[in-house]
Formats: structure tokens, sequence, C-alpha cells
């Protein structure tokens, strides 16, 4: 049946959005957690359901909610190598290689960086977000590589999680994108929403969509590519990889985005996640880790500077 939840709107309450208003109700809850719930249908205002997360809730309103009990999940720890530049008792940092998965999903039931810290961590990792997903509080593609933290109990999870809602948490990435650039840095401010023709993309667009911000500069261009530092503002599904389409620079081997021909040497899009800061949870402490590029991205590099040379 799940844990059952009544809240009754008062007069201050007027006129929040429904998202919100279970968010400060349901404080062991995330607020995307609290929208899957929305999306789930697994409450009634007023024993009246089929409300959307937009819904601004009235004087009087009668809310219950249905937390459900969790799915059996069994997740199976794996002994996988993991690159841990940095850890803690509250959080630690993971350098993921190119091809791995985060989180267990169709197709991927093992091998995933979540087998790899069950194995590493056993009961000593927050579970707040949910079985599938223990500790992440942030992901990247698989075939992007870098750092990810990983956050070890509930409260070291909804800090960071805060931190990302409120742009205060810094993500810096490299990548090789089509084209050399003209300017040498700019912004890119282009909402990103789920793409009406195939649901599997996302795309910029201004229906259904969320505000979207990448900063970038050029480290150098090359006769066909260029090097580049971008900074995320907002953390989209897929933004790096949409944005640098839009602008008609697409990352070098991305499969989605790019040209239809794999640039040489890549099997993925050519993505580093290279540097992470955040306030620690527990002290505050401004913290901030740097990875090295890793060898396909250095590989990379280096024949386009020879193709450059011989030009």
């Amino acid at each position: 049946m799940g844990k059952i939840f009544e809240f009754l709107v008062n007069q201050q309450e007027i006129g929040e959005r429904l998202d919100k208003f279970l968010a400060s109700k349901l404080k062991e809850k995330t607020r995307s957690a609290v929208q899957k719930l929305i999306e789930e249908n697994c409450f009634t205002i007023n024993n009246k359901s089929n409300f959307n997360k937009n819904y601004r809730v009235h004087a009087g309103d009668l809310l219950k909610i249905v937390i459900p009990d969790p799915s059996p999940v069994d997740i199976i720890p794996q002994n996988i190598p993991l690159d841990i530049p940095y850890e803690d008792s509250d959080l630690l940092i993971v350098n993921k290689p190119q091809g791995m998965v985060v989180h267990p999903a169709v197709g991927h039931h093992s091998g995933t960086l979540v087998n790899a810290l069950l194995f590493y961590l056993g009961d000593a990792i927050s579970t707040i977000n949910s079985k599938i997903r223990p500790g992440i509080v942030h992901r990247i593609d698989k075939d992007t590589s870098g750092l990810l933290i990983v956050a070890k109990n509930d409260s070291a999870q909804l800090s960071l999680a805060e931190q990302i809602k409120n742009h205060t948490f810094t993500r810096e990435y490299e990548a090789v994108a089509h084209n050399s650039f003209k300017l040498e840095a700019g912004k890119i401010n282009a909402p990103v929403g789920r793409d009406i023709r195939n649901r599997k993309k996302m795309c910029v667009t201004q229906k259904n969509s969320k505000s979207a911000i990448t900063e970038y500069h050029i480290l150098k261009n090359y006769a066909k590519f260029a090097h580049v530092r971008l900074r995320l503002h907002t953390g989209r599904t897929h933004q790096i990889r949409v944005h640098m389409a839009y602008i008609h620079h697409p990352l070098a081997g991305d499969p989605v985005y790019g040209p239809k021909h794999c640039a040489e040497g890549l099997k993925g899009q050519c993505l580093h996640a290279k540097l992470i800061g955040f306030f620690h949870p527990k002290n505050g402490k401004y913290i901030e880790i740097e990875s090295a590029l890793p060898n396909y991205f250095t590989e990379f590099l280096k024949h386009q500077e020879n193709q450059s040379a011989n030009k």
C-alpha cells in the first residue's frame, strides 16, 4: 500500500505550484522525486485525481498522497575498479570512463557505475533518490567521460541537489566540436526540451522546455575542429550536445546530434566533465576538483594537430 500523507492548504500557501507545495511538505523527497509522484498520479486533491505539477493550490484543498513501497530491486554489486580523485565521510567524486553507464536501465543491468559503487560503499550510500540511482546527484551520458559526485548520506544528497538547483554547483567540460570558431568565447541561451519528432532526442524549442545556458571558450581552432571549454549554468539532459549542434558546432563523434559520418577514432562524443566545484554539505567549504583529459581525447587532439600541420 505504501505510506499515506494528508495536507491541508492554509492561507499562506494559496497559489503555490503543486510540486513546490508537496516538496515543502515531503522534505525527505527531492523536487524531481515529488514530480515523479505527480506524474504517476499518486495523490488526490479533494478526492479528485489527474492534476499536473503546475496546478496552483487553493485554501482548504485537502491533498492525500500515497508514496508506494519501493519495488524490489536487485542490483548486484560488482567489483569494478573506480578512479576516485576525492573522498570523505559524506561524499566521493568518481572519474567515470567513456562507455560506462551511470545507473542500471533497460539493456544495461550490470557493469554500471552504480553496480561498482554498491560493491565499494556497501550500505554507506544515500538511497533518498531511488534504489536504482543510490547516491547519484547528477549524471553524465554513457559516452561522456569525467567527474561525477556521489552522496554517501541523505543530508549530503539534499545539500548537493539544492546547490545544483540554485546554480551554485560548478561544472566545466572540455570538448572537441566540428568547425573552427570565429569568436573566442560566447554564451548560448536557448531553452531545451524533448524533440516531438523523436522522443529519445532533446532539442532547442520553446514548447514544453526549460531554460538552458551554456558558456563556451575556445582553447584552440584546428582545420576542421575546435577544442572548447564549456561551463554549464543549467543542467538539462544532453544540454551541451544540443546547444553545440544548435550553433552549428556539433561535438566530434556525437552519434545523435552530430553528422552521420563518425569522426575518425572516436566511439562516442568527445566530451569530458573536467571540473566540478561545490560547497561541502557539512562544513560549507568550497571544493574544486579537476581531472586530466583521458587518452581518447588527447589522441584525437594530437590527430588534429598533425592534420593542421600538414595543411
